[in-house]
C-alpha cells in the first residue's frame, strides 16, 4: 500500500437539471432513521496520535449543514479513505466499484488509486457493468421511485408527486450524489453519501453505493466530469 507523505502508516491514511436528477434516485434501505449506536466490528483501540483521522472524519460545515464527526474507531480500518497501489489496471480518472470487497477506487496517474470503503446494494438490487457519471449534485433532494414507494408505502410523503425529501443530514443521499448513466439512459444507480456510517462495508442499500459523507465530499472534489465508472460483482 502507498500512502500520501502526510499520512501515517499506523493510521492507514489517506446537464439536464438537478431537479430532474433528484426525481430518479431510489438509493435508501428504508425510511431515514436515527443512527445506530453499536456495530458488529470491534477493532482494537488506535494507539497514539490520530490527528490525520480526526481531521479526515471530523465534523465539518458544508452547504450550511454541520456534518457530525464519524466515530471512526468503530469502523474497520480497511474502510478508511487511503491511497493504494492501483489493483484495477484502469486508466486514470476511472471509478471502479469492487462490490465483493466493499471498495471504491478512483484511479490516479502513476499507478495509484484513492480507495474508499462503501456500502452496497442488497442481493437482488445490485447493478453491474460500465457507465458514465453523467450528473453530479451537492446536497441532493431524495425522491424514491414509484416501485420503492409501492414496496414501502410509508415513503409516500417523499414521492415525486409530493416533492421528494429536501436535502439535509438525514437525507439518504447525503451530502453529494453522482448519477450513473449507460448508453445515454439513467441506470437509477448512484454513488452517494450517507448519514449511516455504520453501514459501510455491508450490503444494505437498495442498489446504490454509499460512502461516508466526508468521503463522498472528497470523491466529488476529485472525480473528473463525465468520468467512466466500472462496477464489479
Amino acid at each position: 500500500m502507498i500512502l500520501n507523505p502526510s499520512f501515517s502508516r499506523r493510521s492507514f491514511l489517506s446537464l439536464l437539471g438537478a431537479g430532474a436528477a433528484s426525481t430518479l434516485a431510489g438509493c435508501a434501505s428504508s425510511v431515514p432513521r436515527p443512527l445506530a449506536t453499536t456495530v458488529a466490528f470491534r477493532p482494537e483501540p488506535i494507539e497514539g496520535p490520530s490527528s490525520e483521522l480526526d481531521v479526515m472524519y471530523g465534523s465539518i460545515v458544508d452547504g450550511g449543514f454541520v456534518i457530525p464527526a464519524i466515530p471512526y474507531r468503530q469502523i474497520n480500518p480497511r474502510y478508511y479513505r487511503q491511497q493504494v497501489v492501483d489493483p484495477t489496471g484502469e486508466r486514470p480518472g476511472t471509478v471502479v466499484v469492487d462490490t465483493a470487497s466493499r471498495f471504491l477506487y478512483l484511479i490516479e496517474p502513476g499507478g495509484t488509486a484513492m480507495r474508499y470503503g462503501v456500502g452496497i446494494g442488497r442481493e437482488g438490487f445490485a447493478w453491474q457493468g460500465e457507465g458514465v457519471i453523467q450528473w453530479r449534485q451537492r446536497w441532493p433532494k431524495w425522491t424514491p421511485p414509484d416501485e420503492m414507494v409501492a414496496r414501502q408505502p410509508e415513503l409516500t410523503k417523499y414521492s415525486a408527486k409530493n416533492g421528494g425529501m429536501p436535502p439535509g443530514l438525514l437525507n439518504p443521499l447525503g451530502a453529494r450524489a453522482l448519477y450513473i448513466f449507460k448508453n445515454g439512459q439513467d441506470t437509477l444507480y448512484r454513488l452517494h453519501g450517507s448519514p449511516e456510517w455504520n453501514s459501510i462495508g455491508k450490503a444494505v442499500s437498495s442498489g446504490c453505493v454509499r460512502l461516508m459523507n466526508q468521503d463522498i465530499i472528497d470523491l466529488y472534489d476529485r472525480v473528473p466530469e463525465k468520468a467512466r465508472i466500472v462496477v464489479w460483482q
